[in-house]
């Protein structure tokens, strides 16, 4: 009888032991479950860099602000694909370089209102240099990675690095108002992502890695992988720390920091116009003093006269304040 007692014992044990394990095997997958499908789209912009991009993947440029990469086909995953709008942007590295920025765009994040003043972030490598050559004369824009027009983002420093004005206006905003455009007449949804591709420990990147594809009608809509090249046609760029030189003859105006290398030479513009900036979107002109004339220095619609009767010829007229 005790012999008994005690298998039922050792038997009942053994049921609550199998019954405990499986409680506690089923709670980790349950929540591990829960952890993969709140942070779905932070662990895709994670683990995207596997397939982003590196130095050596892109072919020396060639004139041409982009090439295609991969046949131009993003590299999304099926996990990635979703009819929800979100936008990820990595933390900066630890010598605060932006990372990969990912969003599935759509209507419902795009803007609402105008572009804010995003001149208090200093992206690394970033000097303020102009060039007679450069259109806008400003060599380096604050290039957002994922553009205002598309998730609305201001003065976010990890959406924001240096980039020149053919990166900028050339390679990346074509692209951009294709995705918009897109976005907005069909009410679908564009994955988008952007990594920025720095070689090194170089504090300006040799250019970013775009790749979208619409959602909703499995690419037919968008579709594209490129590289867009961070250069400007007549201008040597120092990758490491954003110094710059001309490489022909032509002259140079440098502002609040010096545009030097140790082999170059910075000369004065001889030249007192007072440079009027206009809104080629707007066809507004701000001149020196009014209140958005220093913001529109970064403005992808900037276009400079060298005076305002140069602009009213143009069809603009003078901004009210």
């Amino acid at each position: 009888m005790k012999k008994t007692s005690n298998v039922k014992r050792i038997l009942l044990c053994a049921f609550m032991l199998i019954t405990l394990l499986s409680t506690i095997g089923c709670t980790d997958f349950k929540t591990g479950q829960a952890i993969n499908n709140s942070n779905s789209s932070s662990n895709n912009l994670l683990s995207s860099s596997n397939n982003s991009a590196t130095i050596s993947d892109i072919p020396a440029y060639s004139g041409k602000p982009y090439v295609e990469l991969d046949g131009n086909k993003p590299n999304f995953s099926s996990s990635d694909f979703t009819t929800k709008s979100f936008e990820n942007y990595s933390p900066l590295d630890n010598l605060g370089r932006c990372g990969v920025a990912f969003a599935n765009v759509g209507t419902d994040i795009m803007p609402t209102s105008e572009r804010e003043s995003i001149s208090s972030v200093k992206p690394t490598g970033w000097q303020t240099v102009k060039y007679d050559s450069v259109s806008g004369k400003y060599l380096y824009n604050r290039c957002h990675l994922i553009g205002f027009q598309l998730t609305a983002e201001n003065a976010n420093e990890l959406n924001l690095i240096t980039g020149t004005r053919y990166l900028n206006v050339d390679g990346m905003l074509p692209f951009e108002n294709m995705v918009a455009d897109y976005v907005k007449e069909t009410n679908n949804h564009v994955l988008y992502r952007v990594t920025p591709v720095f070689e090194g420990n170089d504090l300006v990147a040799k250019g970013v890695q775009i790749e979208a594809m619409s959602v909703e009608d499995n690419g037919e809509g968008i579709e594209f992988n490129i590289f867009v090249y961070n250069v400007q046609p007549g201008i040597n760029i120092d990758y490491s720390n954003g110094n710059s030189s001309l490489a022909t003859d032509d002259k140079v105006t440098n502002d609040s920091t010096s545009a030097n290398t140790s082999n170059s030479s910075s000369y004065q513009d001889s030249s007192s116009k007072t440079i009027i900036r206009g809104n080629s979107k707007s066809k507004i002109y701000h001149c020196p003093g009014q209140r958005d004339y220093d913001n529109m220095a970064d403005s992808e619609y900037l276009i400079n006269f060298n005076s305002e009767t140069e602009a009213i010829d143009a069809g603009y007229r003078k901004a009210k304040r």
